[in-house]
């Protein structure tokens, strides 16, 4: 049996970019040996997002498009968009392509050794004010001496998770998420 991939793409005003976003990722997914889907998960935008994510289904068969009533923000797109993956593995990318979406076959080759996480980590900061940098970072440390579980730094929402893993996910009973500690485990 075929193993899939869905790739989760939240969107908030992306008009400008979604198409784009769209088309690379999946050029990219078009060249591994799964079957893969792409889903949108529109958060209230209030731009012109939701016409160009239609325009885009009905050129794209892979994709399928969530739209939420309001903006409910990133982690509960990006938790709704995970109630409608249905694929063996998960990846999730933001659609303003800061995150490079070839990196996305470098997540299955090392799912595909037996990592169930596999996520980007950001060496170049590019385009960032000192002043996002250093909030990032007292942030990190902040969460470090609260908790146990160390959340690896410089490291966004742009992961693939496995499907057990997902499914573990799915069943936390949190309603203010935060997908990065939540999936984050204690020998990161």
């Amino acid at each position: 049996m075929n193993r899939s991939i869905t790739i989760i793409v939240p969107v908030f005003n992306e008009a400008d970019i979604i198409e784009e976003a769209i088309n690379q990722i999946s050029e990219i997914a078009s060249k591994w040996r799964y079957d893969f889907s792409i889903v949108c998960v529109n958060d209230g935008s209030s731009d012109t997002t939701q016409e160009v994510l239609e325009r885009c289904a009905h050129k794209n068969s892979k994709l399928k498009i969530i739209s939420l009533s309001r903006n409910f923000g990133h982690q509960i797109a990006f938790t709704a968009g995970l109630d409608a993956a249905l694929g063996d593995a998960i990846i999730i990318i933001d659609a303003d392509l800061q995150d490079p979406p070839e990196v996305m076959t470098t997540f299955i080759e090392k799912w595909n050794e037996g990592y169930e996480v596999v996520y980007g980590k950001r060496i170049i900061r590019e385009g960032e004010s000192v002043f996002k940098t250093m909030t990032a970072s007292v942030f990190y440390r902040i969460i470090d001496s609260l908790s146990d579980t160390k959340i690896p730094h410089d490291v966004g929402d742009f992961r693939l998770m496995d499907r057990k893993v997902v499914n573990i996910l799915m069943k936390m009973p949190e309603r203010h998420r935060f997908i990065r500690g939540m999936v984050s485990c204690r020998i990161c």
